[in-house]
C-alpha cells in the first residue's frame, strides 16, 4: 500500500451538499462554499460511500466492491487518485493520523 493509499479522508457531510445527476455528470453544490463542481464517475458513488466515516482509499474501495460486484484491488490506484482530487475540490478533507 503506497502512502496516498494509507491517507485518511473524510467527506464534506451530507447535508452540506445537494448532489444532482446531469447525464453522464453529476454536480455537487457545496453549501459550505458556495461552489457546484461538475464530477464523473466514479467521484459521486466515492461520496456516497463515504458517507460520514473517515476512510482509506483501500477501505473506500472494498465499499464500492461489494456495491457494486468489482475486485477493489484493482481499482485501488484509480480511487486514491480520485479521492486526492475530491480533497483538492474540497469535496473531501485529507485526515491527519
Amino acid at each position: 500500500m503506497t502512502a496516498s493509499q494509507s491517507q485518511k479522508y473524510r467527506a464534506e457531510p451530507a447535508d452540506q451538499m445537494l448532489v444532482t445527476p446531469l447525464d453522464s455528470l453529476t454536480l455537487v453544490y457545496q453549501r459550505r462554499s458556495g461552489i457546484t463542481h461538475f464530477v464523473a464517475e466514479p467521484a459521486p458513488e466515492i461520496l456516497a460511500a463515504m458517507g460520514s466515516d473517515i476512510l482509506t482509499a483501500d477501505e473506500v474501495a472494498q465499499r464500492l466492491a461489494a456495491e457494486f460486484d468489482f475486485d477493489g484491488t484493482q481499482a485501488l490506484d484509480i480511487i486514491a487518485a480520485r479521492l486526492n482530487e475530491l480533497a483538492d475540490l474540497g469535496l473531501v478533507e485529507r485526515c491527519h493520523a
